[in-house]
């Protein structure tokens, strides 16, 4: 007998975690960071479910949301074996590390406001330390191509798809036997968008007797990928033509090489005002280093400049600044500038000291080319906020905002029910990882499309298979 049990990304769209139980043998499929307003604090709760009990975390890609829990995972007991893809565990190692540093730098700096109010002894421990996240990189590590076969206990067998969400992403395929007869579970993870710039399209799966798929953008279609490449180069051009700074809120991992690759191409077409281009975040400049790693993960465009030995996610304007001191030195630059900084949510960040000293400027533009989770700053000021507080001071907003979602690493509704379409014996169809009201949209979307019926899944509620 199977069971699945969702303790994230359950009517939300973080926190991606579900425990698979097979008989005796419990899986744990990603183990994802809650962000937002309310998230933040979820990170804290303790676990539902035992973490020395579950013997095998497989995880789909390295966004945080997918793996920002596993060194807390492994700090409170998880000693088991962990599955991905190569690129997956190269990049989760620089995100882990990252988060870990944000993690224990907002410690230090909450343990010294406390200290001056006496209240030392207020402030918990970070969720997980740097020492931590070098934990799990000594736990035992299993590495998969995609579609290659990898035995667990008991005739579980696990597999892994091209989910073309990032580099490496995946979707899980656990196959199974009861009573003889065979089983099999999917998690889509995050599908990507078959029309994408630099990674290839997803795999697809030909059968399952139970599927538990996303639903982000379970609501809607995209705009087509073309006229958001169009809109973004319109914007990037008129913003610089009248003399104002293009700031990009960008997620460190496939979101910024994409804007690489435009902005790459644009050089190369001399459609690019002459500008200065900054990549300021330390963590997206370690992901590019790895997206040059594995160029026939990329599409054959972006592969085939990487074979005739041009960087695709570089030109002569681009400069990266890793330091803090380099990061403030942009800030000297007044105007004809592109910066694009972490986070992609404006949560945190270099972004956040480049809109305090930007966003009230109308020349300026700031375009959003990412999801923006509720009671996020970038979703308060795509909503419209006339003023939005960074750094303890009310900024107004003045900028030109724009919000192109046409970049969206997510498949949208139609995308979703064509890459369902396929399945055979479908006897099981659960929706995670989206906002409640979106996936009843989506359910009702599938039922027309497809006459099958999909459950919602709710926080810590089973469901058997």
């Amino acid at each position: 007998m199977a069971k699945v049990t969702s303790y994230g990304a359950a009517q939300t769209v973080t926190g991606s975690c579900h425990l698979v139980k097979i008989n005796s043998v419990e899986i744990l499929i990603d183990c994802g960071m809650f962000q937002g307003d309310t998230g933040g604090m979820s990170n804290y709760e303790p676990f539902a479910f035992d973490p020395a009990k579950i013997q095998y975390l497989i995880l789909t890609h390295a966004h945080l949301d997918h793996i920002g829990r596993v060194a807390k995972l492994v700090k409170e007991g998880f000693d088991g074996e962990i599955i991905a893809t190569q690129p997956t565990y190269d990049i989760a190692k620089i995100m882990l590390l990252d988060s870990a540093g944000i993690l224990e730098e907002e410690y230090r700096t909450l343990k010294r406001k406390a200290r001056r109010r006496g209240e030392e002894e207020s402030v918990s421990e970070p969720l997980y330390t740097q020492e931590h996240v070098h934990q799990v990189f000594e736990k035992k590590w299993h590495t998969l191509e995609y579609f290659e076969h990898h035995k667990l206990r008991q005739h579980i067998r696990v597999s892994l798809g091209n989910a073309g969400h990032i580099m490496g992403s995946a979707f899980v395929i656990l196959d199974y036997h009861e009573e003889s007869e065979p089983k099999r579970i999917v998690f889509s993870g995050d599908i990507g968008s078959p029309h994408r710039l630099i990674i290839d399209s997803a795999d697809t799966v030909d059968k399952a007797d139970a599927l538990f798929i996303e639903s982000t953008y379970g609501d809607r279609d995209h705009k087509p990928l073309l006229e958001s490449v169009h809109e973004f180069k319109k914007a990037v051009t008129e913003t610089l033509e009248r003399g104002g700074n293009v700031l990009i809120p960008s997620f460190a991992l496939e979101r910024t090489q994409e804007i690489l690759w435009l902005l790459h191409e644009m050089f190369k077409a001399h459609t690019l005002p002459e500008c200065r281009v900054f990549l300021d975040s330390p963590l997206a400049i370690k992901a590019t280093e790895l997206y040059n790693k594995y160029p026939l993960q990329l599409s054959d465009e972006v592969e085939w400049e990487a074979a005739i030995g041009s960087d695709p996610f570089s030109f002569k304007w681009l400069e990266m600044t890793s330091t803090r001191d380099e990061s403030m030195e942009i800030n000297r630059v007044r105007e004809r500038a592109i910066i694009i900084a972490g986070s992609g949510m404006c949560t945190g960040g270099r972004i956040m000291h480049h809109l305090k000293n930007r966003l009230w400027n109308p020349k300026n533009a700031v375009i959003f080319v990412g999801y923006q989770v509720e009671g996020t700053l970038g979703r308060r000021i795509i909503d419209g906020a006339k003023f939005v507080r960074i750094y303890n001071e009310e900024i107004i907003t003045k900028a030109q905002v724009y919000t192109i979602n046409g970049f969206s690493a997510h498949a949208d509704q139609s995308d979703l029910i064509d890459w369902i379409r396929p399945i055979k014996g479908l006897k099981t169809l659960c929706l995670v990882h989206g906002e409640e009201e979106k996936m009843e949209l989506f359910a009702k979307a599938i039922n027309e499309a497809l006459k099958i019926d999909a459950h919602i899944m709710k926080r810590g509620i089973p469901v058997t298979l």
